[in-house]
């Protein structure tokens, strides 16, 4: 198929997508439901950290953005908003920062990327606290402050959690800072490890996407075959101007319909087992090979006295089987 037909089947109707018009509603469907928890409790942690301090202006120049990334490009929309309304009704919500660990006189973010990025465009100072903390208070503000204001979509959290984790974070820090569980914890890392960083910065945040279904395109990169489509249709004509969802959607269709489904890995067969008897059933055993091993197992009246019969024995059952062998070799 040429490059520039590559997403004409599904561009049509996609383009006529609202991006964002179920948005709000996205933390409340499917697996991310177990996403949002406390979310009440949260928005008051980032409160507490922001009431009864001295709120000052910061110069955006010296401001650097926090040493761990929460955030895939691709919402430009959402922002374009947010820097229309400070423009026109000022920035209401003051940023958290703290002095930068390294660089005396510069500051970092630790929530409030996006307000220091619209005031930087605006070319105005970003309103801001300003505490000393470090970088777990940090990893624990930003990813609680995210969680409460419930904007991160799936991938930005797996993103995040795989980042502190790159970082040497211990996973009780990454849990409490994204207030998931191990199991949720493990499975973000998995998808995050999985699909190559090229795509998943290709796609963007993807806001309307739930872990099912990255899990499921987890899936189907863990096929190399597979890799090779999903970057033929990153480089289609056209695909870089879609919105992350409509991007997500094509990759996954596309590659599920033109790559390598994986295949369930079929269990294998149980080795065939016998049974014998003997005394009119004074004696039973079940005998058969597992893998390298060969397994007896004994039942009935005479089992215990028998099978202490032959490990009395196993020596000489063992001569008489080397010299039959021997004897077989030779004849």
């Amino acid at each position: 198929m040429a490059r520039k037909d590559l997403l004409k089947s599904v561009m049509g109707d996609a383009s006529q997508a609202k991006p964002g018009a179920e948005r709000s509603s996205y933390a409340m469907r499917g697996a991310s439901k177990s996403m949002k928890v406390s979310i009440d409790s949260l928005a008051e942690n980032s409160k507490r950290l922001l009431e009864g301090e001295t709120i000052v202006e910061i110069d955006t120049g010296l401001i650097d953005a926090s040493f761990v990334n929460d955030r895939l490009s691709g919402d430009d929309e959402a922002f374009e908003e947010l820097k229309r309304s400070i423009s026109t009704s000022g920035q209401d919500t003051p940023v958290l920062l703290r002095p930068h660990p390294e660089s005396t006189g510069r500051y970092m973010v630790v929530f409030g990327h996006r307000r220091v990025r619209a005031a930087r465009a605006l070319g105005r100072p970003v309103r801001a606290v300003v505490k000393d903390m470090d970088d777990v208070a940090h990893i624990l503000a930003q990813g609680q402050e995210n969680t409460a204001r419930a904007d991160l979509s799936f991938i930005e959290k797996a993103l995040f959690a795989k980042n502190l984790r790159d970082l040497g974070q211990e996973k009780d820090v990454i849990q409490q800072a994204l207030t998931i569980d191990g199991t949720l914890l493990s499975r973000m890392l998995s998808v995050a490890s999985t699909v190559p960083s090229h795509l998943i910065e290709a796609i963007g945040p993807a806001k309307q996407i739930g872990r099912d279904r990255w899990e499921d395109f987890k899936k189907l990169m863990a096929e190399k075959a597979n890799l090779k489509v999903a970057d033929r249709i990153l480089g289609s004509e056209g695909f870089d101007q879609l919105d992350s969802d409509t991007k997500f959607e094509i990759l996954h269709s596309k590659v599920a319909e033109a790559g390598r489904v994986p295949k369930r890995r079929s269990a294998k067969a149980a080795p065939a087992k016998r049974t014998w008897t003997a005394g009119e059933g004074r004696i039973k055993g079940v005998i058969g090979r597992a893998g390298r091993a060969y397994n007896i197992s004994l039942t009935s009246k005479d089992s215990a006295a028998f099978g202490e019969f032959l490990s009395e024995n196993l020596d000489d059952l063992y001569a008489e089987f080397l010299r039959k062998t021997e004897e077989t070799s030779t004849s």
